[in-house]
This record gives structure tokens, C-alpha cells and sequence, in this order.
């Protein structure tokens, strides 16, 4: 019988949910949902000490916002709770004991001054088959001293107990077969009495074996403990459910050389954090992509693209046809540089389906924030404005830069377009424009610009010169939608107001 694909995205709280952890979490999304599998939440806490309020309500919070949906473990619960880490402490006790039964682990009372001394005694020293037997362990102590220790409780850790000179395999559905000795590894800590809690390594193998996990979709950076985690799956003897590896490709910097960090954003001006983080502990406020303007499913396609392709030159995809072509077949090996400004581009795309209303409510609040009391327009002009410079925008934001001149009456104007557009006569061809406007039988644009334009051809006037000087004095500078679309939308008084203001104030340069 065919396995059921159950996918786990396990981060730790210890911080803000770094933009490579969010993709992590993508991946996983799209295979479960591939393969009508279940996508599992659980927080692995069990690093006490680097342990951040809030962080865990901030992941939960960005995953939610980008419409990545959890069908089992934290705020959801299911059959294989609790699904935080550091409310397991029982469980995991009963497979620490286990391996020290089997003879697959060992206690070692090593202080942080011995293990320091040990350290700089040679060059890449480490814990394993060729140092262990100098050490302060119970494979190197009679059996009553290590229990006397314990009984006075003496802080100890347990250590897993590798055996060198192996190869180890590990089956990865991205790098294929990858095989270490397990000569280069070390004696991993997996439990500390300090805190009654394991480490990441032993937590880790019991949660994905106790949930049934089928796949183990991570970081590249994860990939050299792939190894330690098969020889623990050996120990346990559950070789018959171990899950299949996948390492995902890192997430570089820009320029290719070396891993993301937000310095990087810091410096390029990006967010490498999903949403807004304020930190406990300094205040700091970090950037992040909802805040900055970004739209849910435009951070999803840009992010499932940096590692992944559809086997094809498709660029735009919903979730649904991400979720319809995902595979891990078309998965680079290669680290993926972060294009930030191709994540501008697919938010513009997706500005561009948002209906013209609901783009207006979202404009409201940055109305407000520039003086503009909204009540004093209507939500279609509202809408009708945004529709007319949607075009032009990445981000809601961008809309005040494009559109304040349908609510604002520019009080200054554009040198350049001063220099270059108003002469000595353009009071005069203004005012005479202003006679041809009031005489207009309608304002729609289609009707309007044959009647202007008709005039200017009859008067023998420059048609560029006339039409700018126009626009300068309705907008400020020659920039924007069609001039006929504009004054259609504008109240007539108001056009005509800011044409006589541009007559009074706009002076020819020399």
C-alpha cells in the first residue's frame, strides 16, 4: 500500500520567520497539496535559551497570510499531539532511554572547561570513536560512579554513539544519492538534563517517525545531518518508515555570492521577513513584505520560482497551478540568487487584477495620511482615479505619486516642463481655453478632445505646446493618464480653477 505524503514545516521560535523559511514552507504546501497529502505545523522550542515572544503567533500569522494552509498541528491540533516540541519532554524521554538500553547512546558529564580544553588541544577536534575513551562518559566510568552522578544531580548530556569507517546513504529527491563516512561525524548531543529536553536531532526523528511523516522537505543547510538522522533511524529500527530527504537549493544574495541575510535587504532596501517584525528585546523594527505593499499570492509565485521552474517558461501561476505543476524533478541543485526587483514585477502583475474598488479602499488610508479628507469624494472617482494610474504602480503605495492630482491642486509646477512648454503668450492661449472648456456641450473625453484639439488647429497653435501647458496646470508637471480622461473625471469648476491658478502663478523662464 502506497504511503500517504504527510509533510511537516517545523521552525523554530527564536525569531522572525526568515523569507528562505517562508519558500521552505511553500514547497511543503504544494507537494501535500500535489499529492492530496496533509501539511503539518510544529514548533520545535526545545532551545530554551534562544526561545522569542511572540514568535511562534508571527509565524502562524505569516503563513496564514499567504494562504499557506495547515491541516494538522499548532492552533489546529490533530491525532499526533502536542505538536510543540517542549510539551513532548515525556515522549522523548522514553527513546532517550531507549538508545542508552540499546547500547546506542552514552551519558557523558564533560563540563564546558573540559570540552574547552579538549577543543584547543588539536586542530578540528571533536567528540567521536577516536576521543570518547579520554573523555568523562560512561563508556569511560564504572557504571555506580555515572548513576551516583546522576542521583546528586550532576548536569549531564546524552550522546549518540557512532560507530566510524561506514558509508551512510542518503536518498535525496533534488541531490540523488549522497553518501558520507561516518568517520567525519561526531558523537551528536541528543538529550541535556539542564532543561529535561532533547536536541534538535533526537526531537526531530521521533516527531517525524510518531506523526508518520512521509517526506522531509528542508534547507540545504540541513543536508549534513541527513546522515546522523539515518544512522538514528537505524538505531530506533524504524529503517521501514524512514521519509524520503529533500534539500532545497539555498536562497543567495543578489549578486549570487553567499547566503540571504536581512543585512542584505537592510542594504538593498527589500524585506527578508513575510511581515512587519518588531523586536522584544532591542524595539527594532524590521521590514516586511506585507507592510511594504506586497500582495500575498505575488510573494508566492516569486518565491516558489527561486529553486524551481514548471518545466516550462510559464512565469505567472496561481496557487492552485503552482500546486497543479509542482514537482520536485524540476528543482535546481544550485543555490538560487534573490531577484528582488523581479518580486516588484510580479507584484505589479497581480495590482493589476485587483478590482478598481477594492484598489480605492486600499488608497483611502494613504489619502488620509496626506491631508486628503476622503469623504470629499466619492468611492467610484476614487476608483476611476486608482483605475486611470494602476498601470504605472508596484505597490498601493506608488499611488499617491501618480494620483495625487485628482485630489490636490498643484501649487507648484514642474521646472522643466515650465522651461520648455510656457511662453509669454500662454496666459493668453490659456485663457481663450478656458472660454472653449465652459462652452463644451459635455465633458466626456470623447467628446471633449475633438473640440479641443479643433480649436487649437483652427487658432494654428503648436498642438504639443498647448496640450502640455494645459496638462501643467491641471496636474503640475506633463506626466500622467490621457488629458481628456482626467478633466472628465475632475469637476468641471475644479479644471477650470487650476488653469486660472496656472495663469496667475506659473511665470515664463528665460
Amino acid at each position: 500500500m502506497e504511503r500517504q505524503v504527510r509533510v511537516r514545516f517545523a521552525p523554530s521560535p527564536t525569531g522572525p520567520l526568515h523569507i528562505g523559511g517562508v519558500r521552505t514552507a511553500l514547497y511543503n504546501y504544494l507537494f501535500a497539496r500535489r499529492h492530496s497529502g496533509v501539511m503539518i505545523l510544529r514548533i520545535e522550542d526545545t532551545d530554551s535559551q534562544r526561545f522569542v515572544p511572540g514568535a511562534e503567533d508571527y509565524i502562524i500569522e505569516s503563513l496564514k497570510w499567504l494562504g499557506i494552509e495547515i491541516d494538522e498541528g499548532v492552533g489546529h491540533g490533530g491525532p499526533h499531539g502536542p505538536y510543540r516540541q517542549s510539551e513532548r519532554r515525556d515522549i522523548y524521554r522514553k527513546y532517550v532511554k531507549q538508545l542508552l538500553d540499546n547500547d546506542k547512546a552514552y551519558i557523558a558529564f564533560d563540563t564546558p572547561a573540559e570540552l574547552e580544553v579538549a577543543r584547543n588541544s588539536k586542530p578540528n577536534w571533536q567528540y567521536d570513536s577516536t576521543t570518547r575513551m579520554s573523555m568523562r562518559n560512561s563508556l569511560t566510568m564504572p557504571a555506580d560512579e555515572v548513576k551516583q552522578l546522576i542521583e546528586n544531580g550532576e548536569k549531564y548530556v546524552v550522546r549518540f554513539l557512532i560507530e566510524p569507517g561506514r558509508d551512510v546513504e542518503v536518498n535525496d529527491l533534488v541531490r540523488g544519492k549522497v553518501i558520507i563516512n561516518s568517520s567525519v561525524l561526531d558523537d551528536k548531543v541528543l538529550y541535556k538534563s539542564t532543561d529535561d529536553l532533547p536536541t534538535y536531532h533526537l526531537a526531530n526523528i521521533v516527531d517525524d517517525h510518531l506523526m508518520e511523516v512521509s517526506h522531509v522537505i528542508r534547507g540545504e543547510e540541513w543536508l549534513p545531518s541527513a546522515p546522523l538522522h539515518v544512522l538514528l533511524y537505524e538505531a530506533f529500527g524504524w529503517t521501514d518508515t524512514m521519509p524520503q530527504f529533500v534539500h532545497l537549493p539555498l536562497l543567495l544574495k543578489p549578486d549570487g555570492k553567499g547566503k540571504l541575510s536581512k543585512r542584505d535587504g537592510d542594504r538593498l532596501g527589500f524585506p527578508v521577513f513575510p511581515l512587519e517584525w518588531h523586536d522584544p528585546a532591542s524595539g527594532a523594527i524590521s521590514s516586511g513584505y506585507r507592510e511594504k505593499g506586497y500582495l500575498p499570492q505575488a510573494v508566492v509565485n516569486f518565491l516558489a520560482l527561486l529553486g524551481w521552474n514548471p518545466g516550462d517558461d510559464t512565469e505567472i501561476m496561481s496557487m492552485d497551478e503552482l500546486i497543479n505543476k509542482f514537482s520536485f524533478e524540476h528543482c535546481s541543485k544550485a543555490g538560487a540568487k534573490f531577484a528582488y526587483e523581479k518580486g516588484k514585477w510580479f507584484n505589479h502583475h497581480y495590482l493589476q487584477e485587483v478590482d478598481d474598488l477594492t484598489l480605492a479602499e486600499k488608497f483611502k488610508p494613504i489619502l488620509e495620511q496626506h491631508g486628503v479628507n476622503q469623504a470629499n469624494f466619492t468611492d467610484e472617482y476614487i476608483a476611476k482615479a486608482v483605475a486611470m494610474v494602476k498601470g504605472r504602480i508596484n505597490f498601493v503605495g506608488d499611488l499617491w505619486e501618480q494620483a495625487a492630482f485628482f485630489f490636490v491642486a498643484p501649487t507648484e509646477y514642474d521646472p522643466k516642463a515650465v522651461k520648455k512648454r510656457w511662453s509669454e503668450e500662454m496666459p493668453r492661449i490659456m485663457t481663450e481655453l478656458i472660454d472653449v472648456l465652459k462652452g463644451m456641450p459635455s465633458w466626456k473625453s470623447s467628446e471633449a478632445e475633438p473640440i479641443v484639439l479643433g480649436w487649437i488647429a483652427d487658432k494654428g497653435y503648436h498642438l504639443g505646446n498647448v496640450m502640455n501647458a494645459f496638462r501643467l496646470t491641471v496636474v503640475g508637471e506633463c506626466k500622467g493618464p490621457h488629458m481628456f480622461d482626467i478633466t472628465e473625471l475632475m469637476d468641471p469648476a475644479e479644471t477650470i480653477r487650476r488653469i486660472e491658478a496656472g495663469i496667475n502663478n506659473i511665470k515664463p523662464t528665460e
